[in-house]
């Protein structure tokens, strides 16, 4: 009697872990097991390199992640404690304060005493001030833990000094579309975690949409995927289900891009857009100003760049320029949006196909450098 309700038991609690499973969104199921699983981050960690001898002989140390959202920074650091087998946790800089880390840090310090590691992994760590940042210090001097922050924003603007030069900076990069899509159709194919045993059927072309739209995130691509999976329809024959091409324009109507007016990746673009138009690319140059227009940048300010750039960069090649990027930035004045936008847009293709020439500048620099 014992037995069978002890079977039962345990069936009971198979099902639940299996229920807990499927309310799990894609993302998460489909969140790297070994490092042979991650997408993208080459230079970090391709077969040979550095730091993944170091994580697959456990020998990791204490560092700081610096990337965009979706590249990988939590995955990675669960598999850093995998392979180094140590106790992974947890925390975020938005909901934790200093008592919740002095918590996390003597819960580290007794498993330490009983010769066992902790990973702790700190999510936007430069949301912590510098009091709980120095909080740290002690125990991954020690070794009590292995500090992993993870962090968007450049850190040595963002973190103080002394935690800086106690831990190791990898910057990551965004993940390549190609790269989301190898993720995307890994989760198609994976009848476990995935979605392989649902029928679905998409095309090469649409997967690429989808990964495009992912923005270099792989986590948005896994969550515009399992949208797009249920709202597929029944296929003619009545053999499983298709992600069509309307349910794919339903899916991705109302994405968004990344984009931070005062973060990180505002620099990041707008330096494309003068990269672009200084190697003389007006198709990257457009896109890089249209794609700032998109993230809600202020039109002023691009035309204030815009005029910069025409004197900067342009310069005596090419007066006009000059003249063309007040006369638009004067135009978007008196029109506003979206109506001014195209003169910006104009002065944006003439600056980047035009004759470039810094002589001016070079020798005002010159010059000053003199005076002083």
């Amino acid at each position: 009697m014992a037995k069978r309700q002890s079977s039962a038991a345990t069936e009971r609690h198979d099902l639940l872990s299996v229920d807990r499973d499927a309310l799990r969104p894609l993302a998460e199921r489909m969140r790297p097991k070994t490092l042979d699983e991650m997408v993208g981050q080459r230079r970090l960690l391709s077969p040979g390199s550095a730091l993944r001898e170091s994580i697959e002989g456990g020998h990791v140390h204490s560092m700081v992640l610096w990337g965009p959202p979706g590249c990988g920074k939590t995955t990675l650091a669960l598999l850093l404690a995998k392979y180094a087998d140590a106790e992974f946790r947890a925390i975020s800089a938005v909901l934790a304060g200093l008592p919740e880390v002095r918590q996390f840090l003597a819960e580290a310090g007794h498993r330490f005493a009983e010769g066992r590691r902790t990973v702790l992994f700190v999510d936007e760590v430069h949301r912590f001030n510098k009091a709980q940042q120095d909080a740290f210090l002690p125990h991954i001097e020690r070794g009590t833990i292995l500090f992993v922050g993870a962090t968007t924003e450049n850190p040595s603007f963002e973190l103080n000094s002394a935690l800086l030069s106690r831990c190791r900076v990898h910057v990551m990069e965004s993940v390549s579309a190609e790269d989301i899509a190898a993720a995307l159709r890994r989760a198609l194919d994976d009848e476990e975690r995935g979605l392989g045993g649902q029928g679905l059927r998409i095309g090469d072309d649409a997967l690429r949409e989808i990964a495009g739209a992912a923005d270099g995130d792989v986590r948005r691509g896994l969550t515009l995927l399992e949208i797009a999976s249920e709202l597929a329809v029944e296929t003619d024959t009545g053999q499983g289900r298709e992600i069509d091409e309307r349910t794919l324009r339903q899916v991705l109507a109302d994405r968004t891009r990344r984009f931070d007016k005062g973060g990180e990746q505002f620099y990041d673009q707008i330096s494309a857009l003068h990269k672009s138009v200084r190697s003389s690319n007006p198709d990257a140059a457009l896109y890089w100003f249209s794609r700032m227009l998109d993230g809600g940048c202020d039109p002023v300010y691009l035309a204030r760049r815009l005029t910069r750039m025409a004197v900067e960069d342009i310069g005596l090649a090419d007066p006009r320029a000059l003249q063309m990027a007040i006369e638009a930035w004067d135009a978007y004045d008196r029109l506003g949006s979206p109506e001014g936008d195209l003169a910006l847009a104009q002065v944006v293709i003439y600056l980047a196909s035009t004759a470039k020439s810094n002589a001016a500048y070079v020798a005002f620099g010159a010059a000053k450098r003199d005076v002083v």
